[in-house]
């Protein structure tokens, strides 16, 4: 094997661990072209519509720049947290992409070559060649840099890449925590998710096994709804109670929407301790929401 090439093959992949079904969905977002500005993350409201259309929710979601250090201290906390990740971005292979480097840091496992990944790359270069009308050539400088787009940490299982056949991979740490690596491009990163999802997690789904019923309310106070929103939360357990105020909506001006989260047998069982807790307000009442989620 040329010396360009960084790492020795590995000969099998262990399966994904799948996560306890309490673990939260996370997404980690690395580049510095997000915090520079020069482009706008787009990941974080297509995770969010991903899971949501699954019966999930978004727990939590990091950006991180392409410092190493800062990297790998996220991605360890990620594999110590138990919680199931999405990470975009920095899986190339040039000089600023550094996520699969800082992935077998944070795992204290060795970077190789995935011989799956490699079978993948060499075909794409193979089809590109046949588009240009020439002959795949594997001694070529710029081909065997190729193949380090498959170079993983020990243990890593593919994601399959529709776009262009360069996978990804997911990596579970001694912690619990499966994070799913993927490309910075949503054109490959999003079915990439979608395919995670689907394969991995359908047992999570609960599409339509949980609603959102909530309220507007007009010229309320979050302070003073705070008392019955604990109240609700202690005496129906399992229920997430919400406030979202805001101070300029098209439609409802200056609002509080205050709201519950939950299966819809415990949904329906607080609701009417909801309304009945609001009555001594005396406050303007709009529209009433429900969503299934």
């Amino acid at each position: 094997m040329n010396s360009a090439l960084l790492a020795l093959r590995h000969p099998h992949s262990p399966p994904v661990l799948l996560p306890e079904p309490g673990a939260a969905f996370g997404l980690i977002v690395i580049g510095d072209e997000i915090l520079s500005g020069k482009r706008a993350d787009k990941h974080l409201p297509k995770v969010i519509e991903l899971l949501g259309a699954r019966g999930l929710s978004l727990g939590w979601a990091e950006c991180v720049g392409d410092s190493p250090e800062r990297i790998t201290a996220t991605l360890r906390r990620a594999f110590a947290s138990g919680d199931v990740v999405f990470s975009c971005g920095g899986i190339g292979a040039t000089p600023d992409d550094h996520t699969r480097q800082c992935a077998a840091r944070a795992l204290d496992t060795d970077l190789v070559l995935h011989p799956e990944a490699e079978a993948l790359i060499t075909e794409r270069m193979h089809d590109m060649a046949s588009q240009q009308g020439t002959v795949y050539e594997p001694e070529r400088p710029e081909n065997i840099h190729r193949l380090n787009m498959g170079v993983f940490p020990v243990g890593a299982s593919l994601i399959p890449n529709p776009y262009n056949k360069i996978a990804g991979f997911s990596c579970t740490g001694a912690g619990g925590g499966t994070v799913h690596f993927v490309p910075g491009f949503p054109v490959m990163a999003w079915p990439m998710i979608e395919w995670v999802l689907d394969t991995q997690y359908p047992h999570r789904f609960k599409t339509g096994a949980w609603v959102e019923r909530s309220l507007i309310l007009y010229g309320a106070l979050e302070a003073a709804l705070t008392p019955l929103m604990e109240s609700l939360e202690r005496d129906h357990p399992g229920i997430k109670v919400f406030s979202l105020p805001s101070v300029d909506h098209p439609e409802h001006g200056r609002h509080i929407e205050l709201g519950l989260k939950g299966s819809p047998e415990q949904v329906a069982q607080a609701w009417p301790d909801l309304l009945a807790g609001l009555a001594p307000f005396e406050l303007r009442i709009g529209p009433e929401l429900v969503r299934n989620l």
